[in-house]
């Protein structure tokens, strides 16, 4: 039986937040679902696409939507990891040092331009995205829940961009690509400016407390044994396939699992269907697999296309 999106109170915040949303990012509800998919199942997610199309407005619109702490770091070249985590400063009168905390420490984190600075800088989000939590100076600081990094990053063949470590994309449950907008809803872009007048009156429309709820229920979100099953297929023809050095890793069958969860649950239903895994299946797993040298993202045999014909070669289950 699904649920009742307007009877429930979790639920009919959701639909707030999605609202909100489009008030400033026009013309993308495909994408808008996926940023949700991924707040609610506690991923950290990678806008990746050109400059210009949005991908910047959309993660503060998510932001200044919920009633939580932002901060958003400008990477580039010259940043160093404690530009980022923070840095202990030496106190005269008291004789002692003193931890200042970096943007790391934010509810919702935005990191702009990602691939824009260095590995060394780029690994220093690496702990905080898999614990929640940051060492420095022998101890160990967690961070605040929810937390949430949304990095962007232009495409690999810009000028000046770096490639993010295997071992940090597989840190991030989605990789989201926006695209352009339609002819209709750029003219709209052009007429509003949405980014510029509804963004500044945009108001939060969701607490703390009620996301980390939200955030919750999803784990409760019904997976049938053939569903698992389903996606565990999928995921073993990644691993091991001829065009692949690497596979989809275990912790990216659980961001499928979760993400299919949590867009069961924005739908309104309380059990996933294999509708939920199979839209989900490349923008979770496309971007952690490791194409063999004579490939890339460009080529006609590019990992989405790759994972799209997995997709086509799996049964999906009755």
């Amino acid at each position: 039986m699904e649920l009742e999106l307007t009877g429930d109170p979790l639920l009919g915040h959701l639909t707030a937040l999605r609202e909100n949303i489009h008030r400033v990012f026009l013309g993308k509800p495909g994408v808008v679902n996926q940023i949700l998919v991924g707040l609610m199942s506690r991923g950290h997610l990678l806008i990746e696409d050109v400059p210009g199309v949005g991908k910047t407005v959309l993660a503060r619109t998510l932001a200044r939507s919920l009633d939580l702490s932002f901060a958003r770091i400008q990477l580039t070249p010259d940043m160093l990891p404690s530009d980022i985590i923070g840095v202990s400063i030496y106190d005269t009168s008291a004789g002692t040092f003193e931890f200042k905390k970096g943007p790391i420490f934010a509810n919702i984190v935005l990191a702009d331009e990602i691939n824009r600075t260095t590995p060394r800088t780029q690994s220093a989000l690496l702990e905080a995205m898999n614990e929640a939590q940051v060492s420095v100076d022998g101890r160990t600081l967690k961070l605040d829940q929810p937390f949430l990094v949304m990095a962007t990053q232009n495409p690999f063949e810009f000028e000046g961009t770096y490639f993010l470590p295997e071992n940090q994309l597989d840190r991030f449950a989605m990789r989201i690509r926006i695209g352009y907008p339609s002819r209709e809803v750029e003219t709209r872009i052009l007429q509003e400016q949405p980014a510029t007048v509804a963004l500044e009156t945009l108001r939060p429309v969701m607490r703390r407390q009620e996301l980390i709820a939200i955030q919750e229920r999803v784990t409760r979100v019904r997976v049938d044994d053939a569903l698992v099953s389903y996606a565990l297929d999928l995921i073993e023809l990644t691993r091991g396939h001829e065009y692949f050095e690497v596979g989809v890793s275990p912790r990216g069958t659980i961001s499928l699992i979760r993400a299919a969860q949590a867009q069961a649950m924005l739908i309104g239903r309380d059990y996933v269907i294999p509708d939920d895994i199979k839209a989900l299946f490349v923008p979770v797993c496309a971007h952690r697999v490791v194409c063999k040298s004579f490939l890339h993202e460009g080529h006609p045999v590019s990992a989405e296309r790759i994972m799209m014909d997995i997709l086509r070669q799996v049964a999906v289950p009755e």
